[in-house]
């Protein structure tokens, strides 16, 4: 059993929750954001074959690798194509990443981009035309990507255990974000639902 970091008594249920050490990593999941990294010693992000931010930009932009722009160039121009937001690294004594950066610059930068194009919009969302709300609601949307996958990459995420005279009677797991959140909530909400089943 891995670390326990929380544990109370509801009635004659007992709560335990505990880090999940093998969670799934949320950029398997059905994103809406697409999240292209590049480091040197970590695997970051969603799977591509870029190398480095500067020629991903010319694939979205669809130009050629001899164009006089570099990649801030590059990015202005891109947000006309498609919502997208820089991604920052933070390294040192583990991992962190956010959309708008850190305030260390030694153990900072940024890593790559997450981005939706215009037209995934249009076609998930079935709308013509991307107002600015839209933007800034998808810009917030994929906010959160990185900062679930922060959550992951630093081993933010949990599960829960109910127990009952020292018999476990229910557990979850793949809690990502602080614990009180999300997991003790639900293990909370669970621990009725157990009692009625255990009563029957």
């Amino acid at each position: 059993m891995s670390e326990l970091v929380h544990e109370e008594t509801n009635g004659k249920a007992t709560i335990k929750i505990y880090y999940d050490t093998d969670p799934e990593n949320p950029r398997s999941w059905d994103n809406l954001g697409t999240m292209i990294c590049g480091h040197p010693r970590y695997n970051l992000g969603d799977d591509h074959s870029f190398d480095g931010g500067r020629a991903f930009l010319l694939d979205l932009l669809k130009l050629d690798e001899d164009v006089p722009y570099d990649v801030d160039a590059l990015f202005t121009r891109a947000q006309k194509q498609a919502i997208i937001l820089p991604v920052y690294l933070y390294d040192h004594s583990g991992l962190a990443m956010n959309t708008s950066g850190f305030s260390c610059p030694w153990d900072s930068g940024q890593v790559g981009f997450i981005y939706v194009t215009l037209e995934e919009v249009r076609n998930e969302y079935k709308v013509q035309r991307v107002t600015q709300k839209l933007r800034q609601c998808i810009s917030e949307f994929l906010s959160n990507e990185v900062k679930t996958y922060s959550d992951y990459l630093s081993g933010n995420v949990y599960g829960y255990v109910i127990e009952e005279d020292g018999v476990e009677t229910e557990s979850c797991w793949g809690f990502i974000g602080d614990y009180d959140d999300h997991c003790l909530k639900e293990a909370r909400n669970c621990v009725p639902l157990c009692k009625a089943h255990s009563d029957h």
